[in-house]
């Protein structure tokens, strides 16, 4: 009988001491990588074909496909492949590309805040499944031929 109630009070004992501990680790306020580049985007304006690495497809009645439809570019779609580099000149060597597309669907024009936030949701290679928050400013404007985007990004789940 007192090997039974031994038994019983250990294996009470692990079970409570197994469902208190956490299996999960805390997640850190602080972010597990950050990083700094540039991306450099020179939009296609009708003669610059050569270095182009932007260009409108899309464009609303009144707008055209070499220049951005007035007012604020409204109803463009733009498609880029933009070099990017880790410090703010153009003719640095890449390290990577930005490849993708932007529609401007507000009536104000982002390149003028002084910045904007957008979410980074999964990666391929070292960032697969990462999360966190690319910070964007306009480094310079040229303009509508020319603009460099300063990306601050912090990720916050690093796999």
């Amino acid at each position: 009988m007192a090997d039974k109630t031994q038994t019983r009070a250990l294996f009470l004992c692990l079970l409570i001491c197994i469902s208190t501990t956490s299996g999960n680790k805390p997640r850190s306020r602080r972010p597990c990588k950050e990083l700094v580049f540039y991306f450099h985007d020179i939009l296609y304006h009708g003669y610059n074909y050569q270095n182009a690495t932007s260009a409108i497809v899309g464009s609303p009645k009144w707008g055209n496909k070499t220049a951005w439809a007035q007012p604020f570019a409204f109803g463009d779609l733009i498609v880029f492949d933009d070099p990017i580099t880790l410090d703010n000149n153009l003719h640095s060597p890449p390290v990577g590309r930005a490849q993708g597309m932007y529609a401007f669907a507000q009536r104000t024009d982002p390149l003028m805040n002084k910045t904007r936030d957008i979410s980074v949701i999964g990666g391929t290679g070292d960032f697969f499944m990462a999360r966190g928050v690319a910070t964007l400013s306009t480094d310079a404007f040229e303009g509508e031929v020319y603009f460099r985007l300063r990306v601050d990004i912090r990720l916050y789940e690093c796999w």
